[in-house]
């Protein structure tokens, strides 16, 4: 249907409200006169790069027509993409997303167009406009719901990676619903695919689904690596976001982390030398021999902590030596060190005095650039809990700041388990909270009352 006004008769109008001419806008739009006398005359369509001089000569705003435009590129002709691709690409840049639903909805009458916005979302994601990004790939998956094609699962991995947030239930929402799509999934990513999901259970602590994730990880990257190493397949084989012996060493350290968790230290320690022996890597490049080197330094790490963690108070000193040249790893170090602590009750004033400066929590480096954000906010939660038990366990009235401290972390990541246990620990131990600390946690507890009311008010109106 006609768009009752259209952009072209507000510049006429514009330009008899000012006395222009069409030569004086051109100037001052820097438009050609001829283009903008075809335009006014409706002889040729709106370019969008004509629309922003228009737009600019008019002095209106950027995104001023924006509306308008997505009518008139359907109304005068065929859309063509030459036109319709910069506009949704600065539709995101603007935030402009209510352009973009309306104009894809028309396009993908036709589905010729899914492979080209396809494309465009892949560009949006990477340039880190996930708004617009995720409503390209969500029209798309529509598209192709039926089709099972490698597209729909690529769609479905970045609408998995644009929904992770520090809302644990919403990630484990984002992870139910992407698992099933990782078989779909070019080989590459389905590695990457694996390890993203692996960190998303790991802040869960569904250890079981943790372990089943890293075997499949170690199964896939190994015939990979397999496949590399032979000179037959060797150009033909992509690894992921990183070189092929990563996610070999990964799937081991992440199945060591999963026996920490269970208790299992002895189990752990065996197999710290899957990911620390190196001797069969082939990679030559820089960034492998990086890898090696971080997990060569995890390997050692780990032997230390297992040991600690075992109840090998020995290993205290050595372990503490050792992390003081790691800065990246003093954070987590800390963690295990209190927790050990508390298992064994361990006296370890020494060490917090020491690595004061490390207990609040930041966003810790390692050879690969930020630790995922998700887990780290976990274990920040979970080491603040260990802290507070420390000190409540020493007599010591401060743990009661700790506690209320995770409780706030915990209130926030939507983490039921750690909540449970704050509120556990603080109601233990209510007798010796100040009258400022009591008052805080009532409000505390107020913001989880109404965080859950209206979590089941969202999941009430779904049914």
């Amino acid at each position: 249907m006609k768009p009752a006004v259209m952009i072209r008769d507000q510049l006429a109008d514009y330009l008899t409200q000012h006395g222009l001419s069409i030569n004086q806008f051109a100037i001052r739009s820097g438009i050609n006169s001829g283009t903008l006398s075809r335009i006014i005359n409706g002889h040729q369509p709106i370019a969008m790069s004509h629309l922003e001089l228009i737009t600019a000569g008019m002095g209106l705003g950027e995104d001023f027509f924006y509306s308008l435009y997505v009518e008139e590129c359907f109304y005068y002709s065929a859309p063509t993409w030459r036109r319709l691709r910069p506009f949704i690409v600065k539709c995101a840049e603007l935030g402009r997303t209510d352009c973009i639903e309306l104009l894809v909805q028309n396009l993908l009458d036709n589905l010729t167009y899914v492979p080209m916005l396809y494309e465009v979302a892949e560009g949006l994601f990477q340039q880190g406009h996930w708004p617009a990004a995720a409503l390209l790939y969500e029209n798309v998956s529509a598209s192709e719901k039926y089709q099972y094609s490698e597209r729909l699962a690529t769609c479905q991995y970045r609408l998995f990676q644009i929904a992770l947030g520090d809302d644990q239930s919403t990630n484990l929402r984002a992870a139910t619903l992407f698992e099933s799509y990782i078989p779909r999934l070019n080989e590459a990513d389905q590695l990457d695919g694996l390890k993203d999901l692996m960190h998303v259970y790991y802040t869960l602590q569904l250890w079981n689904k943790v372990n089943e994730l890293a075997i499949e990880l170690l199964r896939l990257a190994t015939i990979r690596y397999d496949l590399y190493c032979n000179p037959k397949y060797k150009e033909a084989v992509k690894s992921g976001e990183r070189p092929l012996c990563f996610y070999i060493l990964y799937a081991h350290l992440m199945r060591s982390n999963v026996y920490e968790e269970y208790g299992d230290y002895k189990k752990a320690l065996e197999l710290v030398p899957l990911y620390s022996d190196v001797d069969w890597i082939h990679e030559e490049s820089e960034e492998a021999k990086r890898t090696v080197t971080q997990f060569q330094e995890w390997g050692k790490a780990n032997t230390y902590l297992y040991r600690l963690l075992d109840g090998q108070l020995e290993v205290l000193d050595d372990y503490v030596n050792y992390i003081s040249t790691q800065k990246g790893e003093i954070f987590t170090a800390l963690f295990y060190i209190v927790k050990s602590a508390n298992l064994y009750n361990w006296s370890v004033d020494s060490v917090l005095e020491r690595f004061s400066d490390y207990m609040p929590y930041r966003i810790h480096l390692n050879e690969f650039g930020a630790y995922n954000q998700q887990i780290k906010a976990d274990q920040h939660a979970r080491f603040l809990v260990e802290l507070g038990v420390y000190y409540l366990r020493n007599s010591r009235s401060e743990g009661i700041g700790y506690i209320l401290q995770s409780l706030e972390s915990s209130s926030k990541l939507n983490n039921e388990s750690m909540i449970f246990k704050c509120v556990d620990l603080f109601e233990q131990n209510r007798h010796i909270a100040g009258e400022d600390e009591q008052m805080q946690y009532k409000i505390l507890i107020k913001e989880v009352r109404d965080a859950n009311e209206k979590k089941t008010h969202i999941n009430a109106s779904l049914v």
